[in-house]
């Protein structure tokens, strides 16, 4: 019956929060291989980028890891654990295939905001309903450190215009007049948790306020048969096959 519940709440409000689908050493595992690889990616770059953001003092700090499943086999092996890949199978009713991932880092009393957005904006995958996001919490998420925020019911109301955030080159944002926030929520959701997302689904993050690191990491998917403007599906690592 849980299983039930959990679908009609995702196609409710177009988010949801399961506890417990990985156990606390194996998040703890994850971020600790992330915050090596992310530190160690700082050590390449000489200016702010995707991967990367400026502190107050001018200091280069970590924002996320981009394609991680390429990066080491203990990534690949974590997102394809099956204890995932039902519960994605069950949230799309068809088979679940993995597109794409990141981790988004969020240092202690820095990791900064991104603007309310729809991953689909970016996708363009045909049909909507047939791709999701599951956001893998690697840490205690909640309000002071950077929780995900969602506009319940907004995955129902199509597209919305995305425009450039002045001086964030990688951000992109729906205008303020397009977000309800009176149907604003909380992801709070423990280390090992996961927050899956519909992929037009409204949703945003604010600053680390916290003293703890906030990381979470993403991971895509979609059924057989979804098509994309874009290079998304022909990109996905489903292609291939991975030596774990």
């Amino acid at each position: 019956m849980k299983g039930d519940e959990h679908v009609q709440q995702y196609r409710q409000r177009g988010w949801l929060v399961i506890e417990n689908v990985f156990s606390p050493d194996e998040a703890d595992m994850i971020a600790r291989l992330a915050e090596e690889i992310s530190l160690g990616d700082l050590g390449q770059e000489d200016s702010a980028t995707a991967i990367t953001d400026r502190g107050a003092e001018g200091q280069l700090l970590p924002r996320k890891i981009m394609q991680p499943f390429l990066r080491h086999p203990t990534f690949r092996a974590f997102v394809l654990d099956q204890r995932l890949q039902r519960l994605v199978s069950r949230l799309l009713g068809g088979e679940p295939l993995l597109c794409t991932d990141q981790i988004f880092m969020k240092p202690p009393r820095f990791g900064s905001a991104k603007p309310y957005h729809q991953d689909n904006y970016y996708f363009r995958c045909h049909p909507p309903d047939q791709v999701l996001t599951a956001w893998i919490a690697l840490d205690d998420v909640d309000e002071e450190n950077g929780c995900l925020r969602y506009i319940d019911g907004s995955h129902r109301e199509g597209i919305k215009p995305h425009s450039p955030v002045p001086g964030e080159r990688h951000n992109l944002a729906v205008d303020d007049k397009h977000i309800d926030l009176d149907r604003e929520s909380l992801a709070i959701v423990g280390r090992g948790g996961v927050v899956f997302h519909h992929s037009e689904t409204l949703h945003t993050s604010h600053r680390n306020e916290s003293d703890r690191w906030r990381r979470g990491y993403a991971t895509h998917w979609i059924t057989p048969g979804v098509t994309s403007e874009g290079d998304v599906v022909a990109n996905g690592y489903f292609h291939d096959t991975y030596q774990i």
